[in-house]
């Protein structure tokens, strides 16, 4: 089963990063507590960066939300898919673009499949604060990362 229906995902928050500009340079609000639902609410944070042409995903969490902020300076493809059987908007698809041209964060709950790639000549820098600890407390625990990436069956795809 592979033929995925465009349109929004339950639970998936896009907004607009706002950019405030004067002449020292910018300032963005990347997280705002009132904007996120509880259950949501970041437990760490942390930043990568993205080599032109890099995908990163497909993979899904089972139980941890990812919250990216998409800022710059190139821009990124974004794939979600809906993984969860029990959702209204199961195997539903969105694709979109954010980044330089399109300051955007993304609330992804657990079950979505989540894969974007750097679609510049630069390095991307992408922003996140997930609602778990990497590894758990103290790194202890397994990671909580179901990867499609390397299975050839997946349904997954980015193109």
């Amino acid at each position: 089963m592979s033929d995925f229906k465009s349109g929004s995902i339950d639970g998936v928050l896009v907004r607009p990063v706002k950019k405030h500009r004067d002449d020292r340079g910018w300032l963005a609000e990347t997280y705002r507590r009132d904007e996120i639902p509880a259950r949501y609410l970041p437990q760490m944070s942390y930043i990568s960066v993205s080599l032109p042409g890099t995908i990163r995903g497909p993979h899904e969490h089972a139980d941890q939300s990812d919250y990216f902020v998409f800022l710059g300076p190139g821009n990124v493809k974004v794939w979600l898919w809906d993984n969860r059987k029990d959702s209204a908007t199961y195997w539903n698809r969105m694709v979109f673009l954010a980044g330089i041209d399109n300051p955007t964060s993304v609330l992804i709950p657990e079950g979505v499949v989540h894969a974007y790639q750097n679609l510049g000549s630069e390095n991307v820098t992408v922003l996140n604060f997930p609602n778990r600890l990497f590894m758990g407390e103290g790194h202890r625990e397994p990671v909580d990362e179901i990867r499609h990436e390397a299975d050839p069956k997946t349904p997954f795809h980015v193109e």
